[in-house]
């Protein structure tokens, strides 16, 4: 699938940059083909051409001296973690430079007594947790791909946790950002409050890198539970799963994860991860807190089940069994992609009031079902966000149409249901008209206004969530 045809042309690497970064970073610039292919893709279905060029950056100072010269001379940067976006949010619609922060890999300050930990942006949610392990504290926010924090703050990103835990909004106490002139900013402190002035660190979370590059960020954590339990419990069709989980949240059961699977993602699962779960709506539980409070949940979660035809309720207590269903979830996506070899997925990304999850996901079902596309669901419907993934041929461009057909319909019912065109995914170059539609011209007319006022050049990961 192509890029949006109303972005403006590509903006070439003029030689005097090119010789300014190769003197600054010798082999960490790469123009190699392979390399820049690497920093050219993404999860999404767009295939556009490669950045003009990649550099590894290693410090806050060097990421400034990359966007100094871009401002400079007018050339476009792209941050880039691992790659795991799925709106296209890295592609280099333009050209320029992809400033890939993955060096920028350390834990830089933990700070137990106040439960806050600053990072540079290139560390992922796994080496985080894995570092601060003997701290006795956690950073909960999973959204499934061992993403880079950079990327999850740039995304507004939520995943598995959110249902508890919130998402990186609500997380995120502070950053360090370059902005498009190169200047290093600070936003935020590692008080839990502030009432000075405007809220720049919201407002760089969730941007998608078109405002500024963040180099660090400073996050809430979370002690580590005294007890955790899992649970998995198959339902005789999706309402019933989801009509459960309304019904879970309405009660106010503090669960923390609560994750359905249709019968085509356990399906899809049980053959990549070789398992034996039942092949029908799955919800995938996990409870936090004291033994006792998790038994209470536990046990009240599955009485709720059984009034909407919950069976086969099993649990997973044990680290390594708990590790081996989440493990299952987490890989969903790549196991669905085996359903059709050789195909790509176009994902869907709505969220809706929790009332109003069992009318967007059933419909949403039927319509799909109809159209004889192959597809599965898996969703963090706790907080009521749920994605379909509709297999594509990317050769068969018919096949491309009905699927886009078919997110426009699922679009168009979140919103009409009072929801959102993207819970977690952001809007990148595949939700811009929906945001149109969403927040309305006026809105969008004011994102636009900040996105000149602090990009005049419009070099910041240009072409994403508007095309200008």
């Amino acid at each position: 699938m192509n890029a949006p045809a109303d972005l403006p042309p590509p903006r070439p690497l003029p030689a005097a940059m090119r010789d300014a970064l190769a003197a600054r970073f010798g082999v960490r610039l790469s123009t190699a083909l392979a390399v820049r292919e690497q920093h050219g893709r993404d999860e999404s279905p767009f295939d556009v051409p490669p950045p003009d060029a990649v550099v590894f950056a290693e410090t806050t100072e060097e990421v400034a001296f990359v966007v100094g010269l871009a401002a400079e001379h007018g050339v476009p940067v792209i941050p880039f973690g691992v790659g795991s976006s799925l709106e296209g949010h890295l592609l280099a619609v333009q050209g320029g430079v992809s400033i890939d922060l993955t060096r920028m890999n350390k834990v830089l300050r933990v700070n137990a007594e106040d439960l806050t930990v600053t990072v540079e942006a290139g560390v992922t949610r796994e080496q985080l947790n894995r570092e601060i392990r003997d701290t006795g504290l956690f950073f909960p926010i999973d959204p499934g791909a061992n993403a880079t924090i950079g990327g999850m703050a740039a995304t507004r990103a939520s995943g598995t946790n959110a249902v508890r835990y919130g998402t990186m909004r609500e997380n995120v106490l502070g950053l360090t950002v370059v902005t498009a002139s190169g200047e290093v900013l600070h936003t935020g402190t590692r008080a839990r409050k502030s009432s000075a002035g405007y809220d720049l660190t919201r407002l760089f979370v969730g941007s998608e890198g078109t405002l500024g590059v963040m180099t660090e960020v400073t996050l809430k954590l979370f002690p580590l539970p005294q007890a955790v339990s899992a649970a998995v419990c198959h339902f005789p069709d999706v309402a019933s799963a989801v009509n459960t989980t309304i019904q879970i949240i309405q009660m106010g059961v503090p669960i923390a994860r609560c994750e359905l699977l249709d019968a085509n993602a356990v399906r899809a699962v049980n053959r990549a991860e070789k398992m034996t779960l039942a092949e029908s709506p799955m919800l995938l539980m996990e409870f936090h807190g004291s033994e006792a409070s998790v038994k209470e949940q536990a046990e009240t979660v599955q009485e709720i089940a059984a009034e909407f035809g919950g069976q086969a309720f099993e649990w997973a207590t044990t680290p390594e069994a708990r590790t081996r269903l989440w493990t299952a979830r987490h890989r969903a996506y790549l196991s669905g992609l085996q359903m059709k070899p050789g195909c790509r997925a176009v994902t869907t990304d709505a969220c809706v009031p929790i009332s109003r999850l069992a009318e967007a996901i059933v419909e949403s079902v039927a319509e799909v079902d109809a159209s004889g596309l192959p597809y599965f669901i898996v969703g963090h419907v706790g907080d009521g966000n749920f994605h379909i993934a509709y297999l594509i041929d990317p050769n068969v461009p018919a096949e491309r149409e009905l699927a886009e057909s078919l997110n426009s319909q699922l679009v168009a019912r979140a919103l009409r249901l009072e929801g959102t065109c993207t819970g977690e995914h952001g809007v990148g170059l595949h939700k811009q008209g929906f945001l149109l539609d969403e927040a309305g011209a006026g809105a969008v007319a004011m994102m636009r206004e900040i996105k000149r006022a602090l990009d005049p050049r419009s070099i910041m990961n240009p072409g994403k969530i508007f095309a200008a």
